[in-house]
């Protein structure tokens, strides 16, 4: 009897430890009994009927699939080797977490058909050029495509990435050698523009140097003219009144071949004219002289 009691409380302890079941903070658990949707696990400890319960653990944590290399003909009849990555996450409510395991058979194996279908899809309407160039377009149409086609499933997309987009070597040589034309091709437009830009401010620089040798051509011109000017006018000044001083000398001229009398005042001018034609010296001059001589003859007396 001992004996079967012991056996019995060992299977009692093994169907109680076959019964635990352990949920990861990073995990959802479904618990099934005899086939049917019973309950919910949160993470920590849960108990199971064993044989009768089954858990399903589910994965909420960020994951990441590869879509696995594939050649898609492009829209210009090219062959291109394209591989993406698709990340995702299941989300942790309950309803989500059934979804993905009841509305979906293994969604990892689901997203990546889905994305390789997607991406024949997109590229068979680019060339290989665009392609390439557009890369960013082509993330965001597959990301949008994945999230509607998955919106039931219970996760969501976090973010799509392509991760090559090769053409055959030989074209990818074609390619590059075209690239390179038309890099060289830029870089000679560049050097002659550049040639030109400096031929340019030569030839400007020519114009100013050309434009200032004219402007101070012009102002010593209009300088000299200037001079000119106040020589003629200094001329035409001086001229002028001698003129009128010669007028006077023959007014008195044909005055005195008639024996005209004629008043002149004293100290003007023509006085002064007179005198120095004549030698003579003015009066009150020759008055001062023969006082200045007596004096003199006075003081040798004294």
């Amino acid at each position: 009897m001992e004996t079967t009691w012991i056996l019995l409380l060992i299977i009692l302890i093994g169907l109680f430890l076959a019964g635990v079941k352990i949920v990861r903070p990073t995990h959802r658990g479904l618990i099934e009994r005899l086939g049917k949707y019973n309950k919910f696990a949160s993470p920590g400890f849960h108990w199971i009927i064993p044989f009768i319960d089954k858990m399903y653990k589910v994965n909420t944590t960020e994951q990441m699939v590869d879509a696995q290399p594939q050649e898609i003909i492009t829209n210009d009849n090219l062959n291109a080797r394209v591989d993406a990555q698709v990340y995702f996450r299941v989300i942790e409510t309950e309803e989500s977490v059934k979804s993905s395991l009841y509305n979906v058979n293994d969604y990892k194996i689901q997203i990546v058909n889905l994305a390789r279908s997607t991406l024949r899809n997109i590229i068979g309407t680019l060339t290989l050029r665009s392609a390439n160039s557009e890369r960013g377009k082509m993330n965001a149409e597959l990301h949008n495509t994945l999230k509607n086609e998955t919106a039931n499933w219970g996760i969501i997309i976090i973010r799509t990435e392509l991760k090559e987009i090769d053409p055959p070597k030989d074209v990818q040589d074609t390619m590059n050698k075209v690239v390179k034309a038309e890099n060289e091709k830029i870089a000679a437009i560049d050097y002659a523009t550049a040639a030109e830009t400096v031929a340019d401010g030569v030839k400007r620089a020519k114009i100013k140097e050309a434009e200032g040798f004219k402007r101070a051509k012009v102002l010593h011109a209009e300088g000299e003219a200037e001079a000119i000017k106040l020589v003629n006018v200094a001329a035409d000044e001086y001229f002028t009144g001698n003129a009128q001083l010669l007028r006077k000398l023959e007014a008195l001229e044909n005055a005195l071949s008639t024996n005209t009398k004629i008043v002149i005042p004293s100290g003007s001018e023509l006085i002064n004219v007179i005198g120095e034609m004549a030698g003579l010296v003015p009066v009150h001059v020759k008055t001062e002289a023969a006082e200045g001589r007596r004096n003199s003859r006075v003081a040798e007396l004294a």
